[in-house]
């Protein structure tokens, strides 16, 4: 079944300090049944990758070649979602916008989500969504 992945699980697997065998699972679980992630996704790690480059974490070349590898995921940007429902889920939990699309799209469609931010996880709890570590 796929999954729902933010960008701090994403991060892990763009930068070889912070990987752990958890994540490592996660990637591994993401190339077997698919992510599904919300469009600000797609911003979320370009900036990752653009920070960690900036703090010479990495090389532009390894930015490149990361996205390639994510280009081999079964990875589905959804549509924007119930604004109204994400802007309830950010006031309810104290998330920020961004994290809030995470969980409306798990909600909506029904799927586990897979975050490191605790915050994310604790209202993905309350909200009766399975969570994939913290």
């Amino acid at each position: 079944m796929p999954f729902v992945v933010d960008a701090s699980v994403v991060a892990t697997w763009a930068l070889p300090d912070e990987t752990t065998q958890l994540t490592s699972q996660m990637l591994d679980k993401a190339a077997l049944e698919g992510v599904l992630v919300p469009p600000i996704w797609w911003y979320e790690v370009r900036n990752m990758l653009l920070m960690a480059e900036r703090r010479n974490r990495i090389l532009p070349a390894q930015s490149d070649q990361f996205l390639r590898r994510l280009n081999d995921l079964d990875l589905q940007i959804a549509d924007t979602g119930d604004g109204a429902a994400t802007l309830r889920l950010a006031r309810t939990h104290k998330l920020t916008a961004y994290d809030a699309a995470y969980l409306e799209l798990a909600i909506r469609e029904s799927l586990p989500l897979s975050t490191l931010d605790e915050r994310l996880a604790q209202a993905a709890s309350i909200e009766h969504v399975q969570v994939f570590m913290v």
